[in-house]
């Protein structure tokens, strides 16, 4: 009998923030593909006995090929498995969804996608500002700073991303954020954006560096870092002090 597969959120890493569908759906699977950053506590939900399979992709460390993840599922699957795929935020934002539904629709598997709390979101929060705000932030962006060969993607539309008047959000963009911050500010972007580096949102480790678009890209250009992070610019509330552990 054909198994089932159910797409999680995790969210950014706090298992307090799990949705409760996610938790029930960790305590009887019989296999759970996680995300690097799905690791750790969120995992103390799954069901004793049940394989726990590190599928994780992070730049500059080997990972396994798309292609091998979406085979695991499938054969998972098809073995009668209750199989969870667990993604970190949000599975519909730049989390590869696509390629490993359309592994299952090909293989005719049934599956449903449990939403997260979006990085993003989660960020906002931390900070304690809103992504929108009345008159001054009518609309929120998301965009990847990276593209599959590690470099900033060249066909970004990057007029609506110098709008000073958006909450722009970055993901996976810390070594490439200041290239791209040069291409905003020649397009009249103004230097002197308000900016906000979140490392490791929810996690005890978690670090808030709020800033300018120009003075953060000068500090990723002498040194990215490496941990996990998300970047916000745009009229943001400037709330709070500039660097510090939460």
């Amino acid at each position: 009998m054909t198994g089932f597969v159910s797409f999680i959120g995790s969210g950014p890493g706090d298992p307090e923030l799990l949705t409760l569908k996610a938790v029930k759906r960790l305590q009887a699977a019989d296999a759970v593909l996680f995300d690097d950053l799905s690791a750790g506590p969120i995992l103390s939900h799954a069901r004793g006995g049940a394989d726990l399979v590190g599928v994780g992709k992070r730049a500059g460390r080997p990972s396994p090929k798309q292609s091998h993840v979406s085979r695991l599922l499938v054969d998972y699957a098809i073995g009668g498995a209750r199989v969870v795929r667990l993604k970190s935020g949000d599975a519909g934002i730049f989390g590869r969804l696509e390629e490993e539904l359309t592994a299952l629709r090909t293989a005719g598997i049934a599956h449903e996608i449990i939403p997260g709390v979006p990085s993003a979101c989660a960020a906002a929060a931390a900070a304690g500002i809103p992504l929108s705000r009345r008159l001054t932030a009518r609309r929120v962006q998301f965009v990847t700073g990276h593209d599959s060969n590690g470099t900033l993607p060249g066909d970004l539309d990057l007029a609506p991303l110098a709008d000073p008047a958006a909450t722009t959000v970055v993901f996976m963009g810390r070594r490439t954020f200041p290239k791209l911050a040069e291409a905003l500010i020649a397009l009249d972007l103004p230097p002197s954006t308000p900016a906000l580096l979140a490392e490791l949102v929810s996690r005890p480790e978690q670090r808030l560096h709020r800033t300018t678009v120009a003075a953060l890209a000068e500090r990723l250009a002498a040194d990215p870092g490496s941990q996990p992070a998300l970047i916000l610019y745009g009229p943001l509330a400037e709330t709070g002090p500039d660097d510090h552990d939460a």
